[in-house]
């Protein structure tokens, strides 16, 4: 390949990484605008929340871990190639983390263990990432304290 060609080739790459970043960004305010929206339309109360009925089997998900305590199942719309809820079985006043008490300590320490066993279980050795977002700031929509697992790509810093 001659390097006039070569150079048009790499401007035309060029081009169309620049057009992918722009698509990309589109799509991704317009998930950020949903679930900015979503966070603001919800109200923490202690009415039942699709979680509960995740819980109860009333409507499907993709379970990948259970225990008496913990249940983790998939993200409907994934964040990343591994993104995983994980959630206590009982809610118990704990709507987010900032409605936590001390004797909320054992739960969200099996949360977080419970993640560590359900990320080795999913291969992300290479590491992944734990969010626990808490409140309408942080585009908490679902007011059942629940952690987010994410893995299976390179993070980015800072993640907000």
């Amino acid at each position: 390949m001659n390097p006039s060609n070569k150079s048009r080739n790499q401007s035309r790459v060029g081009d169309i990484n620049s057009r992918l970043g722009v698509i990309a960004s589109h799509l991704s305010s317009a998930y950020m605008a949903s679930e900015k929206g979503a966070a603001v339309a919800a109200t923490p109360s202690d009415s039942p929340t699709i979680f509960d009925k995740i819980i109860n089997k009333e409507i499907p998900a993709t379970i990948v871990y259970e225990d008496d305590k913990v249940l983790a199942f998939r993200d409907i719309a994934p964040q990343a190639p591994t993104h995983i809820l994980l959630i206590p079985k009982v809610k118990d006043g704990l709507t987010g983390l900032s409605k936590a008490e001390e004797r909320h300590s054992v739960i969200l320490g099996h949360l977080l263990y419970t993640a560590k066993l359900v990320a080795k279980q999913e291969g992300l050795e290479d590491g992944f990432r734990i969010v626990i977002n808490d409140g309408p700031s942080a585009c908490q929509s679902v007011y059942h304290i629940h952690v987010h697992l994410l893995g299976g790509r390179q993070m980015n810093w800072p993640p907000g």
